[in-house]
Parts: C-alpha cells; sequence; structure tokens
C-alpha cells in the first residue's frame, strides 16, 4: 500500500515532491490563521468600545482582514483540488502494483476484485485527507501553543490561574479524555464496517455474475437473502454510531464554551477586553481541535482500519506481502 508510491521510482516525483508541497501550502496556512488570530483581537476591541474609535478603523480592520483572507482561501482551494490528484495518483500506483499478480489467477479471496478496484480508492483518499489533517495539526500546535500558553496568563480563576498555561493544558486534558471515551464508545465500529464491507462484496458479485448468466445467479431468493445480511448488518452499524455521534456532539458543544467559561471572570472585572477572549477563543479552539483531530475523525479512522485490514488480507492472498 505504501511502497508502491512511496518507494517506486515511477512515482517518487508526485509521493515526495507533490507531498512536500502540500506541506508547505498548509504551512503558509497555519502561518495566515496565526495572523487572523492577531486580527481578531484589535477588531473585536473596536465593537466593544465603538464610540472610542471610529469608522475609517473600523474599515482598515476589515480590508486587513480581506488582505489575510483571500490568500487563504486560494491556497485552500488549491490544497484541496491538489490533494484530489495526489490521492488519485496514490490509487493508480497502488492498483497497477497489484494488477499483474491478481490476472496471474492465483488470488484465493473473497471480493478480490472489490479489494483491488474501491478499497485501493478508499484507502488512498482517506490516508491522504488524513494526513494532510494530521500535518496541518502539527503545524497548528506549534503556532499556537505558545500563543495560548501566553493567553494563559490572564486566566482568573482559583484553580487554575496559578498554573503556568492553563489553558493549554485544559485544551489537552479534554482532548486526551475524549479519545479514551471515543475508543470505549466506538470499539465494534471497525468489526462492524468489515463485516459491512463483506456482505457488500458478496452482494455486488452475485449482481455481476448475474448480468452474464441470469439463470444460475441473481435470483430473486438469493438477492433477498444477501441484502437481508446487508440489512441486519447496517442496522447494527447504525446503532452504533448512534451512540458514538450521541457523545461526539455532546462533547462539540460543551467545548465551544469552555474558553469563554475560563475567562468570563477577568471579563467582567474589566482586566481583559472582549477582543482578548475572543483571541483566547480561537487560540483555544485551534489547539483543542488539533488535539481533538483524531476523535472528530474516528468514524474515518475506523473506515481506514477496515479497508487497510481486506488490504493486508488481499496482499497476502497474491502473495505480495509474507
Amino acid at each position: 500500500m505504501l511502497k508502491s508510491f512511496f518507494l517506486n521510482k515511477k512515482w517518487l516525483l508526485w509521493s515526495w515532491g507533490g507531498g512536500s508541497l502540500l506541506v508547505l501550502s498548509l504551512l503558509i496556512q497555519v502561518t495566515i490563521t496565526v495572523k487572523i488570530n492577531q486580527w481578531y483581537k484589535g477588531f473585536y476591541d473596536i465593537l466593544q468600545k465603538p464610540m472610542e474609535s471610529s469608522l475609517a478603523i473600523f474599515w482598515d480592520k476589515i480590508f486587513e482582514f480581506v488582505y489575510l483572507a483571500l490568500p487563504y482561501v486560494i491556497l485552500a482551494t488549491f490544497t484541496a483540488y491538489f490533494t484530489r490528484l495526489y490521492a488519485f495518483r496514490w490509487r493508480e500506483a497502488i492498483t497497477f502494483d497489484y494488477m499483474p499478480i491478481w490476472t496471474s489467477g492465483r488470488v484465493k479471496v473473497e471480493g478480490s476484485a472489490q479489494r483491488l478496484q474501491e478499497d485501493t480508492m478508499r484507502f488512498a483518499k482517506i490516508v491522504e485527507s488524513l494526513g494532510l489533517q494530521v500535518v496541518r495539526a502539527v503545524m497548528t500546535l506549534i503556532a499556537f501553543t505558545p500563543i495560548l500558553w501566553s493567553l494563559s496568563d490572564k486566566v482568573d480563576i482559583v484553580f487554575l490561574k496559578d498554573i503556568p498555561g492553563s489553558l493549554v493544558w485544559v485544551a489537552f486534558l479534554t482532548s486526551l479524555g475524549s479519545l479514551l471515551i471515543s475508543w470505549l464508545v466506538g470499539w465494534k465500529l471497525p468489526g462492524l464496517e468489515y463485516n459491512n464491507q463483506k456482505v457488500e462484496a458478496k452482494f455486488r458479485k452475485e449482481l455481476v455474475y448475474g448480468e452474464d448468466d441470469r439463470d444460475t445467479y441473481a435470483k430473486p431468493d438469493t438477492i433477498l437473502q444477501l441484502f437481508s445480511g446487508i440489512k441486519f448488518n447496517y442496522h447494527r452499524l447504525f446503532l452504533h454510531y448512534g451512540y458514538f455521534d450521541i457523545w461526539v456532539n455532546l462533547y462539540d458543544q460543551f467545548m465551544v464554551i469552555v474558553p469563554y467559561l475560563v475567562m468570563a471572570p477577568g471579563l467582567f472585572t474589566g482586566a481583559i477586553t472582549l477582543g482578548f477572549v475572543i483571541q483566547v477563543s480561537n487560540a483555544f479552539q485551534r489547539v483543542h481541535g488539533s488535539f481533538s483531530l483524531f476523535t472528530h475523525n474516528w468514524t474515518t479512522i475506523t473506515e481506514l482500519r477496515s479497508i487497510h485490514k481486506r488490504l493486508a488480507e488481499f496482499e497476502i492472498a497474491i502473495g505480495y506481502r509474507k
């Protein structure tokens, strides 16, 4: 899965060169988000006390935001487009690395055609998407952790104000706790996803055979039996995803207000301004979002684990790996 793209001379320019280009684009985007975070303080301070400022200063801040936002939008659009190209090239590399062995007829594994066609596509797409998110999260942590650490000096809650970098610790510990709870709530999901792909493969295979031989395959009783298995598995999958969604949605809604709860005492005593609170909230969400990357992508990771398991079985079956 990896060596087909990253260790193949044919694809080195795409795998390493293209990957480096994406990382550079993410680095510039994170730099811009730091500038926007700094912009928040000045802008919301103007809104908090408009009589002490002027409309001209307000428009200057708006133009400053546009100057920052437009390059970000252009880069984000380019990154999204190039990521899709990158994922497709990865899929192409895996597919044509498997093909010579697959066509030899030595493959003895359920749903081999699906694994070669669909699973390679989904694997490349998910890994590329998650990989970029991980790189972005690491860069965001490097950029915003020092900012949030310094902003923690203004925390005025008794049990937090004497802890250096208290906001960073709050973001880290809540994210760690959410990851552990997500693992407990969603521990059955990978197995259910794997089973789901198996029953879908059997159903698809029967339909494909039925295209050429309706007298033998895709009979109503067989289709009903196969689809009943799909239906049963999906209901179990939806139920477990329901538990997980309840947990994640509750967690996300609570974390929105956490920075305001922490900074409210200082705001109402006049120790800090509204602009400062907004800057803290933005920095906190950036850091917390990076720490919580795996929680927010748990269902995607579950799907990836299932696909990886299927492709690993496929590679063993075709003798690609021992």
